[in-house]
């Protein structure tokens, strides 16, 4: 009972301190509530935190440390791959070739992450692994696509081989990987592999070749409704790119890249 009473005489106390009304009585007359204002102190400006970070390895690996590192390549899937995927990201560059051996392993998940530890540390030495491992036909999709954008981040000059494999691959993913990446390529050697793509027998394979093309080339076509498009409608479309690249392509350069615009 007295709990009851302290827990209402709490409550009373509060609504007194977010109300702002005048003194007031409730439930019994002996019971008075005020507005109490709290001081107020303004928390301490934030200090200089020391960096104390650990930098990454930019020297050779020891024959002990390379033996350490090979043990990781197995832990790149389970429980710890994380704390595997983090050691690489550590152990730096001189890490690449044996991170690249991973590449071969039996396990997508291992493969998978050692792609994407590449990314993470920034590994341009192994973009080549890369190249061949999104060109290889035997490979999942989820990983040739995942080293085909690796490699567009790490050294996009390389991925051009890669991307004329890969738009010609049966499977329509692969395709639609292909060259929606192509646009971060920024070399005249991605026109004409994109332009066939345009006639797809895929339309959302050939939309993306189609906008691939936009954006390197900003050259201006006539409108297409492409959301009722049949093949040879694309295929028409597509000689169309091919003539105004055979009459501009010995003096065509890349744009620059299109900024977005600044708010006012």
């Amino acid at each position: 009972m007295r709990q009851s009473f302290l827990f209402r005489l709490g409550m009373i106390w509060m609504l007194g301190l977010v109300g702002g009304a005048e003194p007031s009585y409730a439930w019994a007359d002996h019971i008075r509530v005020w507005q109490v204002q709290v001081p107020y102190e303004a928390p301490p400006k934030s200090q200089d935190v020391p960096d104390v970070s650990i930098p990454v390895n930019k020297n050779p690996l020891s024959p002990e440390e390379l033996k350490r590192t090979e043990a990781l390549l197995p832990l790149l899937e389970g429980k710890q791959e994380f704390w595997a995927m983090g050691e690489f990201v550590h152990l730096g560059e001189p890490a690449v070739p044996v991170l690249v051996q991973a590449l071969t392993m039996p396990s997508p998940r291992i493969r998978y992450n050692a792609i994407e530890t590449l990314l993470m540390m920034k590994g341009v030495a192994g973009v080549p692994a890369l190249v061949s491992t999104a060109k290889e036909p035997g490979e999942i999709p989820r990983v040739r696509e995942h080293a085909l954008r690796v490699a567009v981040r790490l050294d996009s000059t390389k991925a051009p081989e890669a991307i004329e494999a890969m738009a010609k691959d049966p499977n329509p993913s692969i395709r639609k990987a292909a060259v929606f990446e192509a646009r971060y390529v920024r070399q005249k050697t991605i026109i004409p592999i994109l332009i066939p793509v345009v006639s797809d027998d895929e339309r959302f394979v050939a939309l993306s070749a189609l906008q691939s093309l936009w954006i390197l080339t900003r050259h201006e076509t006539e409108f297409h409704d492409w959301d009722t498009s049949t093949k040879q409608d694309r295929a028409a479309w597509s000689s169309e790119w091919t003539e105004w690249w055979d009459a501009n392509k010995e003096t065509f350069e890349i744009p620059e890249p299109q900024r977005p615009k600044r708010g006012s």
